[in-house]
């Protein structure tokens, strides 16, 4: 098994990079790898928050899951993206179950070298506030969505969203499956079919399994969700 450099990953994450190289190389025993195949689970609900999570490959959910079984995901987190931030300063247990999307390696930083560092460059701190901040403005959004925009409004928004963050052009891949899209806009599959029918029937995309061609940007962001 290949193992990563972690000083290097460390250096050319955004969350750390303005750190010296000292301060880097405190936090490396404090960082152990997590590796995990396609559905396995990281950590569950209740389950003490010892440190943060940094995704270097695959992809991660964050979910609930009701007494019906039915789960509700919160999260997708991608590579480079990191989550438990929040939790981990409040010293509480995980409020959420997180499970591996695909086979992936994450970084766990124990909470240990990140109050150590926080403690020696108020910068670091500042930046772990954005990007709490950024998460919380993130979830807001999301409220605002499920409070006020129809099913349509939703699935073209994230469509939008995706192509914006993609390098081919009016063509965007999901990156998992459309199950897993649905939850996360707090929809069923049913429904979340449903409307790419309804926008492939009104010639604004095509569909190609997990390919989704954007044949109309101008008419999808008239939805008013761009």
């Amino acid at each position: 098994m290949n193992h990563i450099d972690i000083r290097t990953f460390l250096q050319h994450q955004p969350l750390f990079q303005q750190l010296t190289d000292e301060q880097r190389e405190a936090l490396v025993p404090g960082t152990r790898e997590v590796r995990g195949q396609k559905g396995q689970v990281i950590f569950q609900k209740g389950d003490p928050c010892d440190g943060m999570y940094l995704v270097v490959y695959g992809k991660v959910k964050l979910a609930l899951t009701a007494q019906n079984g039915t789960e509700k995901v919160m999260e997708i987190l991608h590579p480079s993206q990191s989550f438990a931030e929040a939790v981990m300063f409040l010293g509480r247990p995980y409020p959420v179950m997180a499970q591996f999307v695909e086979d992936g390696l994450l970084l766990h930083v124990s909470a240990e070298v990140i109050f150590s560092a926080l403690a020696e460059d108020p910068a670091f701190a500042q930046r772990m506030l954005a990007g709490l901040a950024l998460r919380l403005h993130s979830l807001v959004r999301d409220v605002e969505r499920y409070s006020v925009e129809s099913a349509v409004q939703r699935v073209v928004g994230y469509l939008l969203q995706v192509e914006d963050d993609a390098s081919t052009g009016s063509v965007v891949h999901l990156p998992v499956n459309k199950n897993l899209i649905a939850s996360r806009l707090n929809l069923t599959p049913e429904t979340f079919s449903r409307v790419l029918h309804q926008l492939a029937d009104e010639g604004l995309i095509e569909v190609r399994g997990r390919d989704i061609v954007l044949k109309d940007l101008d008419a999808m962001r008239d939805f008013g969700v761009a």
